[in-house]
Formats: structure tokens, sequence, C-alpha cells
């Protein structure tokens, strides 16, 4: 998978990206293929902030993190990432689930 990762603050050296490519196999776990993920990184105060955005299949996926440390962010960008994801995921089930009950009929 090709991520964009994009910053103007910091250099994005080899260690940032494989972290930030490991959290997204995390998120290939679930087989919903992402389309064209995109994450940037900025630096707000002493704080960085990550954001990344992921396309589906019917939607987009968005998330922002920030923390002192990057890759304390880069962590919690990936947790929201695959919350949103297994909500995504489950989201059919859900909807059919409601769909398909019998109605109850009084004799």
């Amino acid at each position: 998978m090709s991520i964009a990762i994009t910053s103007h603050v910091i250099d994005i050296t080899p260690a940032i990206r494989e972290r930030i490519e490991s959290r997204f196999e995390k998120l290939n776990r679930r087989q919903i293929a992402l389309i064209t993920p995109h994450v940037v990184i900025q630096k707000e105060g002493l704080n960085y902030l990550v954001e990344a955005s992921a396309g589906v299949p019917g939607e987009t996926l968005f998330a922002q993190a920030e923390d002192e440390n990057l890759y304390a962010a880069i962590k919690d960008l990936g947790l929201k990432l695959e919350r949103q994801l297994s909500r995504y995921a489950d989201k059919p089930l859900a909807q059919r689930a409601h769909g398909t009950q019998p109605e109850v009929q009084e004799g």
C-alpha cells in the first residue's frame, strides 16, 4: 500500500515512515481496501498534530491526534482509524439486522 506522508515542519525519516506504515498494515486486517491514504504531520507549539484521511467504498475516514511525542500521536491516530473502520465494516450488518426482523402477528 502506498501512503502519502507530508510535513512542512519535519523531515519524514525512515523510522517515521515505517511507524505510519505499520499502523496502516493493522488496518488491512479488516480486508477493506483503503483508497489513497494520506497522512499530514504538523507541529503546533510543543505538540505534534497528525491527521490522516483514507477513502473506503462510499465514505472517507478522517482522524487526527495530538501529542508531545510524535510516535504516541501516530499510535492514537491508528487507534481512531481502527475504530472508524470497525464501525464501517459492521455497518451493513447492523442495517440488515434491523430490516429483516419478522413482524409479530396478533391472532
